[in-house]
């Protein structure tokens, strides 16, 4: 018997079409996109399918538009009999992993991510922040270098090999160069408006926190690991702290997965567009089987592979 986790990709896999094949194929999508437009006031489905990108990736379409994506998955795969005994979501994606283990609803998860959009690109116009991938250098060199420098942090630990810096863009610059004069294999300036999970983000933290404490988070029907600790949430209120901190602190993504594989999980299931947190779960241990539902023809493999 598989034990089966769902993964939720963040920022960075949308593309313009995503939910086309589900609308396509599965009646309940049409009525989830329709419920998004309306708690929304905009025509989300639109954006979806037709962009363009440059609409498409704003923070406040982006965000409810991978929610929202990823629900329609999610909803699909359990309709055929597919569920997880663990979640785990990268950054936005922690919002759909909390919807999908019935800690909140559809219509409460997207208001939430909606104000999250909104403070965070408050917070972008007020910094001049951005975010780089470090590829192929030892995280504890990351981690010294950005506190010799300053006002850049390490924010994602994702795999071995791959750390996100985030903070200033001229110390971004600045450290990309040092790193890559010490033998880093690669630096890549991520597309990103803002410095997320650093210090520059931690006013509209405070902001976001106060506006969690007005909904109920319901206890988990499966383990949801967390971003800020890299361990098991169990309850609710659990979940709600560390969403609370989860905006301008580092996502512990590798010590989470390592968590679900020391834990016996063996398929681990990207529930939303696109293939990153598939290569990243790789790069971490290659037994584990991956798969994404990209489409119905990758979900009907799915239903088959683990039913």
């Amino acid at each position: 018997m598989r034990k089966v986790a769902f993964l939720y990709p963040g920022q960075g896999s949308q593309k313009v079409g995503m939910g086309k094949s589900f609308l396509e194929n599965y009646s309940l999508a049409r009525n989830i996109f329709q419920e998004a437009n309306e708690i929304l006031g905009f025509n989300l489905e639109k954006i979806c399918l037709e962009g363009p990108e440059e609409e498409l990736v704003k923070t406040s379409n982006l965000q409810p538009a991978l929610l929202t994506v990823s629900w329609i998955a999610t909803c699909f795969l359990k309709e055929k009999g597919v569920f997880p005994q663990a979640v785990a979501g990268h950054s936005l994606g922690e919002y759909s992993a909390i919807l999908a283990a019935g800690v909140v609803d559809f219509k409460t998860a997207l208001r939430i991510v909606k104000e999250r959009a909104r403070v965070m690109h408050e917070e972008t116009r007020k910094n001049e922040g951005g975010m780089a991938a470090v590829i192929g250098f030892d995280k504890e060199n990351i981690v010294k270098m950005c506190k010799e420098i300053g006002e850049v942090e390490a924010v994602n630990f994702n795999c071995p090999g791959q750390i996100v810096i985030s903070g200033k863009k001229q110390k971004i610059s600045i450290l990309a160069e040092e790193l890559k004069k010490r033998g880093a294999k690669k630096v890549i300036v991520l597309p990103v408006s803002g410095a997320f999970h650093s210090y520059l983000m931690r006013s509209a933290a405070r902001k976001f926190a106060n506006f969690l404490d007005q909904f109920n988070f319901y206890n988990p029907t499966c383990k949801v690991v967390a971003n800020v600790s890299g361990e098991y949430a169990l309850s609710g209120e659990e979940i709600k702290k560390n969403l609370k901190l989860q905006m301008d602190h580092p996502v512990l993504w590798e010590k989470g997965m390592k968590l679900l594989i020391k834990d016996g999980f063996d398929t681990f299931i990207e529930v939303g567009p696109g293939k990153v947190l598939q290569g990243l779960i790789k790069r971490i241990d290659k037994k584990v089987k991956t798969m994404g539902v990209e489409d119905i023809r990758s979900a009907n493999l799915v239903v088959q592979s683990v039913s």
